[in-house]
């Protein structure tokens, strides 16, 4: 049995894993992957003390401290967490282990936009890592939708191997940081559509275009497009834990304390995944620290 088992590889789970290793703890660190969303960051320039990186680069570091310490991830999908007495069971694909305690650290996964086209030409044009498929469309017209970092990042990466991108956001103004919005208003290729609402992705047997509904004019529009991504926020990745319990919010977020600590004794979160409301990856840093620490008081008050 586990002292604790950490649920999520990346930056959350990963600072967890680092403390725990220090002070002697006999855990387990498992994912989907090793670096999770950090990996399908673009630039990354406001990171302290690293004053410009890409997502991979720096997924690549975290990889690179677990290693130092002989952490040895294991690559695991949690389906269900079960509570007996003071132990907990972590069931899934390639896991089914007992424990004392547990830190969930499992990130959130990219929401969808539930437009007609969105989920048939998943992979077929539509995607929601520019990182990842952004290539692909070297030469080719996109759209990105959405206004926030994360799109303005992906229209930056995009208006330098697409021949055209647009990038759409339902609100009436772009919400990034402001170099950011600077930056993509300066590129010749860019358009930005503001105050518009996706209403249809078509194509054959890949993308063709985009429908879009304009506020402005109430008309309905289309742009012709190979490639379509999607950036309008994130959804915690947290269907594992039981509803009974209690420790969600209507948002499926893992509600905790300034220590990390859920109202289930013995169960810690930390990361995209709680009720913290700035995602950031400093932040979560800071709160998979604290989990770690949390969880050691705890179990330290066990003995």
């Amino acid at each position: 049995m586990y002292d604790t088992i950490i649920i999520g590889g990346s930056v959350a789970g990963s600072s967890a894993a680092i403390y725990l290793k220090r002070r002697g703890v006999n855990f387990l660190i498992t994912g989907k992957d090793i670096g999770g969303e950090m990996a399908l960051v673009g630039l990354i320039e406001n990171y302290p003390g690293i004053p410009s990186i890409t997502g991979i680069e720096l997924a690549k570091k975290f990889k690179e401290h677990l290693e130092k310490y002989k952490i040895e991830p294991r690559i695991a999908t949690v389906s269900e967490i079960k509570k007996d007495e003071d132990i907990f069971i972590v069931n899934g694909v390639n896991i089914a282990e007992k424990t004392k305690s547990v830190i969930i650290a499992s990130g959130s996964k990219p929401k969808k936009l539930n437009v007609p086209g969105e989920n048939e030409f998943n992979r077929k044009g539509v995607s929601y890592c520019s990182i990842c498929d952004g290539p692909l469309f070297s030469g080719k017209p996109v759209a990105i939708v959405g206004g926030a970092n994360a799109a303005l990042e992906s229209g930056l990466m995009m208006s330098k191997l697409s021949s055209k991108v647009y990038v759409l956001t339902i609100n009436n103004e772009l919400w990034g940081d402001e170099v950011l919005i600077k930056e993509l208003e300066k590129k010749n290729n860019v358009e930005i559509i503001t105050s518009v609402f996706t209403h249809e992705i078509f194509g054959d047997k890949f993308v063709k275009g985009l429908k879009y509904l304009d506020k402005k004019d109430n008309k309905l529009k289309e742009i012709s497009v190979e490639g379509i991504f999607i950036y309008i926020g994130m959804d915690p990745s947290t269907d594992f834990i039981p509803d009974e319990w209690g420790i969600k919010n209507q948002l499926k977020e893992i509600i905790i304390d300034k220590l990390g600590k859920t109202s289930v004794l013995g169960i810690f979160a930390a990361g995209d995944a709680t009720d913290i409301p700035f995602k950031q990856m400093g932040i979560a840093v800071g709160q998979g620290i604290t989990a770690a620490l949390s969880t050691i008081n705890y179990l330290d008050s066990k003995i």
